[in-house]
């Protein structure tokens, strides 16, 4: 697949490009008691799921994961990192409840409206781009799981969901498995130490660097600030 920054001209680059759910895509209301339940929150949460899925494509470093594992520049391996990040957040608000889960729904679906956005930007046939949609969401939901177990194994187990879905089984420097697997476990110690209350309110992810300029500090993210009005 041709180059993504190519396609588009040159005009803009991975990180720059604004995900086309920056227009807010109405998702379908959820339906019985939990519907109902949300429905004074649902707004907010919306909102807020765009910040934090926008924080995966507009906060994470893609050339430095290009560089570093190797990664040709091309729109299937934005989406692998765009894939983990995503994940990463999942598993992160899926701890706050109903309002969490509902939260993770609404970032898949802006996920989704993105990528079919960006296929259509780049040119591709609409017949190739339906079959590639329905094969990505396949690996989409296969790459979830295989991360969930990943995650709750020891790092043998992670490095292997990591080698079967990031790298598609052709990683042969175990050093990249070795700092995506840091990588992995380092961030989700970062996104445990934020306040559920606050994501699920601001949406706001920042992301530790890849490789770490001080090892030893992995800090704690600054609470946010609000003014009288709680905004």
């Amino acid at each position: 697949m041709a180059l993504l920054v190519r396609v588009l001209g040159n005009r803009v680059s991975i990180s720059q490009w604004v995900p086309v759910c920056s227009r807010l895509v109405p998702v379908p209301p959820m339906q019985g008691q939990w519907g109902r339940a949300l429905s004074g929150t649902s707004q907010k949460i919306k909102i807020a799921a765009l910040r934090m899925y926008t924080s995966c494509v507009e906060k994470t470093d893609f050339e430095e994961f290009f560089l570093r594992c190797q990664m040709p520049d091309t729109f299937n391996s934005w989406f692998l990192i765009t894939l983990l990040h995503v994940w990463m957040c999942l598993v992160r608000m899926k701890q706050e409840g109903r309002s969490g889960k509902y939260m993770c729904r609404i970032i898949v679906h802006f996920m989704w409206e993105d990528v079919e956005q960006r296929g259509r930007v780049m040119g591709v046939n609409s017949y190739i781009l339906k079959k590639n949609m329905i094969l990505m969401t396949n690996n989409f939901y296969a790459a979830i799981l295989g991360y969930d177990e990943g995650l709750l194994s020891d790092d043998h187990g992670l490095a292997a969901a990591l080698w079967r879905t990031f790298f598609n089984q052709k990683c042969e420097d175990p050093r990249h498995l070795e700092l995506l697997v840091e990588y992995v476990r380092k961030q989700m110690q970062y996104l445990d130490s934020m306040n559920g209350e606050d994501l699920l309110l601001t949406g706001e992810v920042s992301w530790r660097p890849l490789v770490e300029k001080n090892p030893q500090s992995i800090l704690k993210p600054h609470a946010p600030i609000y003014n009288d009005e709680g905004l």
